[in-house]
C-alpha cells in the first residue's frame, strides 16, 4: 500500500513536467527506486621492508583504519509514451563516519580535511535526463560509465561519478554501440566536481574525456570488443578484446585476450606516453570450481594511463596493486568456488596471486600480491538482499610500501518499488 500511495502521489507532479507529454503512466509504472546500505570497515597496515627510507618510514603512517556507513538512493524512471520517450535518473549519496582518527585516516572511504582528520559525513546528488528512440538511449547529466577505456570506481563506500553525455544503442542485433563525452568527475571520497585528469597527475591542468566503441556477439560463444578513448592534451587509448567460451569435459573453458595501445596527445601535460599492453587469461569452470591463469606484458614509454581513481579493465587490477608500470611483466593465478554446487547458494570463495617483474618506476619494479575473498548473500526470506564480504589482501613491493589489508563489507539492498 505504501508503494502504491507513493506512486499515486507522484503522478500529478510528474504530469506537470514537459518531458511527461500526454501521459506519465509509463514514466512511473516502469520506474524503479532502490536503496542500498553499505557498512564498510577498512584496515590497512604498512610494511616498510622496501620502498621507504628509514627517515620517511618514521614519519609515515603505519596503519589506516576507518569504519563508515554509506547510503545510495538510486531512482530510474521509465519513458514517456510516444515515438520518442523521455525520462530521468537520479542518484543520492551519503557517507557517515563511524570511526576514524587523524593518524588512521586516508583509506578512501571518507574525505580528509587539511588537518588530516576525516570528515564526519559527506553527501552529493546528481541526475541525468534521458531520451529513448527505438533501442537507442541518450543520457546527459550524472553518469557511471563502464567501458574498457573507462570504468567508474565503486570499490569503497560510495561510487565515483562523472558529468557529461552518453549514448548506448542496441538497434543492431548482437551489437552494442557506446559513445560519450565527459567534462567533470567526483572521486569516490569527495563531493568536489573537478576537471578530469589521469591517475598520478599532480599539475593544475584538466581535460574532457571522449570515448566510443562497440561490443559484438559473434555466435553464442564469441564476444568481440573495440573502444577508443581520449583525454584532451593528456593521452589517447585504443582497446581491442576477444572472449571465447569452449564447452570442454563437462565444464567451460573461457579464453580472454585484451590489447591496449596508448599514446600522449596534444600538449601531453603528463609526459611522453607510447606503449602497448597485451594480456591474456584462461579460466575453466566446472562443478562450481573456477581455475584460471594469465600473463600480461606492457612495453614502451610510461605505464598504462587511466583516469584518476578509476578501475582499470585489466586482469591485474587487484585489491591494492595494478601491475601496469612501464615494461612490467605479470603472471596471474586464480581460484574460485561457488558453494551453490554443494547446496549452499549465495556463498562464494575466491583467491588470486599476481607477480610482476622487470617494470620501471623510480627503481626497477618487482611486486606481488595475494588476495582472498569470502562472500555470502541471503537468497530468500525477510533478509533477502543482505550480503557480507570479507577481503584480505597482502601486497609486497621493492618500489613502494608493502601492505596487509583487511576489509569487511555489509550491504543491504532494498527495492522501494
Amino acid at each position: 500500500m505504501t508503494h502504491f500511495l507513493t506512486r499515486r502521489a507522484l503522478l500529478p507532479l510528474l504530469g506537470m513536467l514537459p518531458i511527461a507529454g500526454v501521459h506519465a503512466s509509463d514514466f512511473i509504472d516502469d520506474s524503479h527506486l532502490k536503496l542500498q546500505l553499505r557498512n564498510v570497515y577498512f584496515n590497512e597496515n604498512f610494511r616498510d621492508e622496501h620502498g621507504l627510507s628509514a627517515r620517511s618510514a618514521s614519519t609515515a603512517k603505519s596503519e589506516r583504519t576507518e569504519w563508515a556507513q554509506g547510503f545510495l538512493l538510486d531512482f530510474q524512471s521509465g519513458f514517456t509514451p510516444g515515438f520518442v520517450g523521455f525520462g530521468v535518473d537520479a542518484l543520492g549519496l551519503l557517507g557517515v563516519r563511524l570511526d576514524s582518527g587523524r593518524g588512521r585516516s586516508g583509506t578512501g572511504l571518507l574525505p580528509m580535511h587539511d588537518d588530516g582528520q576525516a570528515a564526519d559525513e559527506f553527501a552529493s546528488a546528481g541526475a541525468a535526463a534521458k531520451v529513448k528512440l527505438a533501442k537507442t538511449t541518450l543520457k546527459y547529466g550524472t553518469l557511471l560509465p563502464k567501458t574498457p577505456v573507462l570504468i567508474y570506481n565503486d570499490a569503497r563506500l560510495l561510487p565515483q561519478t562523472y558529468q557529461g553525455g552518453q549514448v548506448i544503442s542496441t538497434d543492431i542485433d548482437n551489437l552494442t554501440l557506446t559513445a560519450g563525452h565527459l567534462d567533470r568527475f567526483k572521486l569516490r571520497d569527495s563531493t568536489d566536481s573537478v576537471s578530469i585528469v589521469p591517475d598520478g597527475y599532480t599539475g593544475d591542468k584538466g581535460g574532457n574525456f571522449t570515448y566510443a566503441g562497440g561490443d559484438y556477439k559473434l555466435g553464442k560463444n564469441t564476444r568481440l570488443s573495440y573502444f577508443h578513448g581520449e583525454l584532451d592534451n593528456f593521452y589517447r587509448q585504443n582497446f581491442a578484446g576477444i572472449q571465447h567460451d569452449l564447452p570442454l569435459a563437462g565444464g567451460v573453458l573461457t579464453s580472454d585476450l585484451r590489447y591496449f595501445h596508448s599514446a600522449d596527445t596534444g600538449s601531453a601535460y603528463s609526459g611522453k606516453i607510447d606503449n602497448d599492453m597485451l594480456s591474456g587469461q584462461l579460466s575453466y569452470v566446472i562443478a562450481g570450481h573456477t581455475v584460471g591463469g594469465g600473463y600480461q606484458t606492457l612495453s614502451g614509454d610510461a605505464g598504462l594511463p587511466y583516469i584518476s581513481g578509476a578501475t582499470v579493465y585489466s586482469f591485474s587490477n587487484a585489491g591494492i596493486g595494478k601491475f601496469i608500470e612501464e615494461d612490467e611483466k605479470t603472471w596471474m593465478l586464480n581460484y574460485g568456488y561457488n558453494f551453490a554446487a554443494a547446496g549452499m547458494p549465495g556463498l562464494t570463495f575466491s583467491a588470486r596471486y599476481l607477480s610482476g617483474n622487470d617494470g620501471k618506476s623510480d627503481t626497477l619494479v618487482k611486486e606481488w600480491e595475494r588476495d582472498i575473498e569470502l562472500a555470502y548473500a541471503v537468497q530468500e526470506g525477510t533478509l533477502k538482499g543482505l550480503g557480507v564480504r570479507l577481503r584480505n589482501y597482502v601486497y609486497r613491493s621493492e618500489f613502494s610500501r608493502g601492505r596487509d589489508s583487511n576489509r569487511i563489507y555489509l550491504t543491504y539492498d532494498v527495492a522501494l518499488w
